[in-house]
Order: structure tokens, then C-alpha cells, then sequence
């Protein structure tokens, strides 16, 4: 159960969804509210207010938010699973002898080396609560794919120099802002979903978005040598994508 457990994670990520969703929808469909309005505080208090009373509304939306998640029999099932799985590997490493084996070289054997791989520092990092931006100097470009939960971001794409082939910008929020600074030149790639939120790329405006996902691209998109393919997830949230 525990290897099945392990090796199939797409397998589990979708029975985990259905289970969620069945929960949400059929079985207590009360929790929708909660996490509405949980995310909807949270999203005000960053977008409209300021100061003490965004910050005060911004952490009662969050303890909502945790304490509605956590009533879930959905949830309580998963964290059940974890500790058992996490137990039962403990078990098995305590009751597991390590069996010393002598290592017999032959001298006529090959010798094969690793295959050298480059570790890149990123850009930003994954984070629940953060503020991301880049350097407003020239700076190295790497790739972007960070998953977040309340956080802003900012990408200025004219203090870097940008590598021939396509260029990915991969950023999921659950709650937060997002803006991309765009070169008049540079061909590029828009695909954003978000439950609720706005979004404006390029002249194209959407106030109140509600469930939508939308797809644009330059019109040599295709054919450019160098190219930016960006690809946006939120739950509540503002895209905006502009050219500089």
C-alpha cells in the first residue's frame, strides 16, 4: 500500500481532488462560504486597505481560512495518512540490518563517470507569505516557477538579457498580485486562470473576472527566436502584464 503510495502521486493527487471537491459540493457544502469569504478578507486587506486594519483583516481572514481547512474530514484523513506512512517508515528502518558488502574492483573494468548537471541559483523561492521583485539593476535571468501563498510579485524583464528559445514564468498564488514589465521587442505567451480577481494584459481588461481562464499572445509569438511563455494560477488575485 505504502510503495503504491509512493510511486503514483499523479494517481493520488486526482482521488485526493475528487474527494475534496465531493466533500465541498455534496457533503458539506457550507465549507464553500467559509473559504469564500475567508479568501475574499484576505484578498480586500491586501488590494484596498492599509495599515492596522488591512493587517488585523488580513490575519482574521487567514485563521478562517486554516480553521476551515482543517475542519475538513477530507483533511483529517490526508494528515492521518501522513502520520502512518511517516510511522511505518520509522518501523522499517528500526527493524532493518545494514549488511556490509566488501566493493571487488576489476582491473579491466571500465570506469564511468557521473554526467556533470549545472545547479542554477533561482530567482525567487517558494513561500506562504512573501514579497517577490526583481533587482532593479541588471541582473542573470533564470527561469521562474514558484508556487506561493499570499505573496506579490514583480518581474522586470528589461534589466536582463533573456537566452534564445523560450523563456518560462510559472507563478501560482493563492492570494496575491502579479506584474510583468514586458520589452516592446520581445514576443510573448499569456495563459492566466484565477477564480476571482482582475486582470489587464496588454489593453485587454477584465475587472471582475470570476472563474475565467484566458490564453494571448503576440502575433510572432511562434516565429521568434527568443520568446516568453508565462503561465499564471490564482485563486483571488490581479494579473497585470504591461509593456515598458
Amino acid at each position: 500500500m505504502f510503495k503504491q503510495l509512493k510511486d503514483n502521486y499523479a494517481n493520488w493527487v486526482y482521488v485526493v481532488g475528487g474527494f475534496f471537491l465531493l466533500e465541498l459540493f455534496v457533503f458539506n457544502p457550507g465549507l464553500i462560504f467559509s473559504l469564500l469569504v475567508s479568501i475574499g478578507m484576505m484578498y480586500i486587506s491586501k488590494k484596498s486597505l492599509k495599515g492596522g486594519i488591512g493587517k488585523i483583516l488580513f490575519w482574521i481572514g487567514s485563521l478562517l481560512l486554516i480553521v476551515s481547512i482543517l475542519n475538513m474530514v477530507t483533511v483529517k484523513i490526508i494528515l492521518f495518512i501522513i502520520l502512518a506512512y511517516y510511522l511505518y517508515q520509522l518501523f522499517q528502518k528500526k527493524n532493518t540490518t545494514d549488511v556490509i558488502k566488501p566493493i571487488i574492483k576489476d582491473k579491466h573494468s571500465v570506469t564511468h563517470t557521473e554526467e556533470p548537471i549545472i545547479k542554477k541559483k533561482q530567482l525567487f523561492t517558494n513561500s506562504f507569505y512573501n514579497r517577490h521583485i526583481t533587482p532593479d539593476h541588471v541582473y542573470e535571468w533564470h527561469d521562474i516557477n514558484i508556487q506561493c501563498g499570499i505573496a506579490n510579485t514583480t518581474v522586470d524583464l528589461s534589466y536582463t538579457v533573456l537566452p534564445e528559445g523560450e523563456t518560462v514564468i510559472m507563478i501560482k498564488n493563492i492570494v496575491g498580485d502579479v506584474k510583468l514589465f514586458i520589452p516592446y521587442d520581445m514576443e510573448v505567451s499569456i495563459n492566466h486562470s484565477v477564480l476571482f480577481g482582475s486582470y489587464h494584459i496588454f489593453g485587454e481588461t477584465e475587472e471582475n473576472a470570476w472563474n475565467q481562464n484566458v490564453s494571448i499572445r503576440t502575433a510572432n509569438f511562434d516565429q521568434a527566436e527568443t520568446r516568453v511563455k508565462i503561465l499564471t494560477s490564482f485563486i483571488a488575485g490581479n494579473l497585470e502584464v504591461k509593456r515598458i
